[in-house]
């Protein structure tokens, strides 16, 4: 990604439309715009390359797919001490990149040092990852989970 780069208001109305439609055509891009199509295509390649815009992919609701439990899980991780070769949270977040129910992990300020965004079949699944995978990992010292009951809001555009 270079420098951080001036966005304008077009290069704003470019991003937002994109987030609404990712799979727009530059025609379709550039009459939403007011621009030409050949201008709203440098554009686009200049945000892409400035690593403003970092991909595209399609939106698949878990529900769509049969996971219809998403939980939050709140992780704590043993402290780092002279003993390990590697840190915990070095272990952790290798580990948290091969779990599939695994959509979202974030490092926290406060109590706890990860928080994962999971989603799963069924509490019987989740009780699986839990048990046979989360609680088992030589990191893990403890989690708390919160299970969604309603999505209230739910997008991946950011404010532009």
């Amino acid at each position: 990604m270079e420098a951080s780069i001036e966005l304008d208001m077009i290069d704003r109305r470019i991003l937002r439309v994109l987030q609404a439609n990712g799979r727009a055509t530059y025609d379709q891009l550039a009459a939403e715009v007011q621009l030409s199509a050949s201008a709203a295509l440098r554009r686009v390649k200049r945000l892409e390359e400035a690593g403003v815009i970092a991909g595209y992919a399609a939106v698949v609701p878990p529900a769509g797919v049969g996971l219809g439990l998403t939980a939050f899980i709140s992780v704590r991780l043993e402290k780092h001490t002279e003993t390990h070769k590697r840190n915990p949270m070095d272990l952790f977040k290798a580990s948290v990149q091969v779990w599939p129910e695994v959509v979202e992990c974030v490092a926290l300020t406060g109590e706890t040092d990860y928080h994962l965004r999971v989603v799963v079949q069924d509490m019987a699944h989740y009780s699986r990852f839990i048990m046979d995978t989360l609680l088992k990992h030589p990191s893990v010292e403890d989690c708390k989970t919160s299970f969604v009951m309603d999505r209230v809001k739910a997008t991946s555009a950011t404010p532009v």
